[in-house]
């Protein structure tokens, strides 16, 4: 089988990042790079993404992702870097577009060692004044809508095997 192959089948969620190893700067652009390359409808490239490393900014944008969620736990089980994921909603296909690059951007870190989970509530952390102010202070306007936050991070343990595929899952007209 190969690699590639082998990276969709052994990616899994992780919800227990090791908080004393610290994601390079090298993973980062190189996670960054294949989420730009996820396919978009009509190539338009709708997606943008937010490389979160910066401590305070990563934990108050889980402040409001936890509280969208009306818990006061980290949703993003300790990732020390969260991946933003928004899409420009003028676009027909902003969503899926998005969609796309999540993917790309969660099998990217796996193919390089890092674990991931995609994160919801990316448009609640961007609809309140802290998300917009972000990005004012990038230069970003447009109608950007919050799509997914990937976590990444070293796991802390071992990730579980994957769960068998069901079995009605694909079926074939020949």
């Amino acid at each position: 089988m190969n690699e590639t192959l082998k990276v969709l089948e052994s990616r899994r969620s992780c919800r227990k990042f090791d908080p004393s190893r610290a994601v390079s700067e090298e993973d980062i652009q190189a996670i960054v790079k294949a989420g730009t390359y996820a396919p978009s409808g009509m190539g338009k490239q709708s997606p943008i993404i937010i490389a979160v490393s910066n401590k305070e900014v990563r934990d108050q944008l889980s402040k409001i992702n936890a509280q969208a969620m009306g818990t006061s736990i980290d949703p993003f089980y300790g990732a020390p870097v969260v991946l933003v994921v928004l899409a420009n909603a003028d676009i027909p296909t902003y969503i899926y577009d998005g969609a796309l690059v999540m993917g790309n951007l969660m099998n990217a870190a796996e193919s390089l060692g890092l674990a991931s989970i995609w994160i919801h509530r990316a448009r609640e952390e961007f609809e309140a004044d802290f998300g917009k102010n972000i990005l004012a202070d990038l230069g970003i306007e447009g109608n950007y809508v919050g799509i997914g936050n990937c976590a990444i991070g070293y796991a802390a343990s071992d990730l579980p095997k994957a769960a068998p595929r069901k079995e009605d899952y694909v079926y074939y007209l020949k």
